[in-house]
């Protein structure tokens, strides 16, 4: 059985409460939920997502799918090494293969991981179970313990559920940027009655509504605790940002002293701010901000 004391998680992840006008003059609360600080490497949700699926995988190899600056990708890389386990991630674009590898590939690959390419429309269709069997063998790795996408799925959404559960008593409202969805659909499952969660969604399209409700009847058999998303906020869509959204991020980092990573937190953050001004939240409330990255 892998040791995970031997990582040294900081868990409950620290929660911080911080002064911000943009919040205050409305009577609202801010706190900042520093999931970044739980490990240096394993950050945030990856850690909460990542370690049941480790636990479950039992020394299997471990396969995962991702981007060519893909968070996840970079963490179960980072937690191969750390564990002694064997890990390829599949990476979308065959046509990257043949070019140096970006920072973050270099990243996995100097952690051990081995890298598959496959081509775009392979990728789209990595869920069906055909095109996922033809990957593994090409990738020699039929035997593999397989984590999607995002680190998403029944394993990591239960893993998820703590992250709601060290908020309990602390927060009428938990936000958190949203890519897969999983972390959202555990999270609102430990909270306590009386307590939501606020989803921001990074990607545009208007489909993790009905992906997190799946995640939820997979993991927990039904939907479980109140939530909700704000789909405003995607800035054009993954990976995608612009002038005004680097400036706020900029203008945040000087006021608190806290690093704002852009694909995520930045548009959670915005979000909330712009939430608070348009009088969304009654004042009295606590609003907790998870820092995923």
């Amino acid at each position: 059985m892998t040791s995970y004391d031997a990582l040294d998680p900081r868990l409950p992840s620290p929660l911080e409460e911080v002064a911000d006008d943009r919040f205050g003059q409305h009577g609202v609360r801010l706190l900042l939920k520093r999931d970044d600080l739980i490990h240096p490497e394993l950050i945030g949700n990856k850690w909460r997502k990542l370690v049941p699926n480790i636990e479950a995988a039992a020394g299997r190899t471990l396969v995962t799918f991702g981007g060519a600056y893909s968070n996840h990708l970079r963490a179960t890389a980072a937690a191969g090494r750390l564990l002694g386990l064997t890990t390829i991630g599949v990476v979308r674009g065959q046509e990257l293969a043949d070019r140096p590898l970006n920072p973050s590939l270099a990243r996995c690959a100097a952690d051990g991981m081995r890298l598959h390419f496959v081509d775009r429309s392979t990728y789209r269709r990595k869920a069906e179970p055909e095109t996922l069997t033809d990957i593994l063998r090409a990738a020699d790795a039929e035997n593999a313990y397989v984590v999607p996408e995002g680190g998403s799925n029944t394993a990591a959404v239960r893993g998820c559920r703590g992250l709601g559960e060290e908020l309990r008593g602390h927060a009428d409202v938990v936000a958190i940027a949203c890519g897969t969805g999983g972390t959202l659909a555990g999270l609102a499952a430990g909270l306590d009655a009386g307590q939501r969660g606020l989803g921001v969604p990074v990607l545009k399209g208007g489909f993790l509504e009905a992906e997190i409700q799946r995640l939820q009847e997979g993991a927990f058999g039904g939907q479980r605790g109140a939530w909700s998303l704000d789909e405003r906020f995607h800035f054009g869509g993954y990976a995608r940002t612009t002038p005004e959204l680097d400036a706020f991020a900029e203008d945040f980092e000087e006021r608190h002293g806290v690093a704002v990573e852009r694909l995520y937190v930045a548009k959670l953050l915005y979000g909330l701010v712009a939430c608070a001004e348009e009088g969304a939240f009654a004042r009295g409330t606590s609003v907790a901000a998870v820092i995923t990255a």
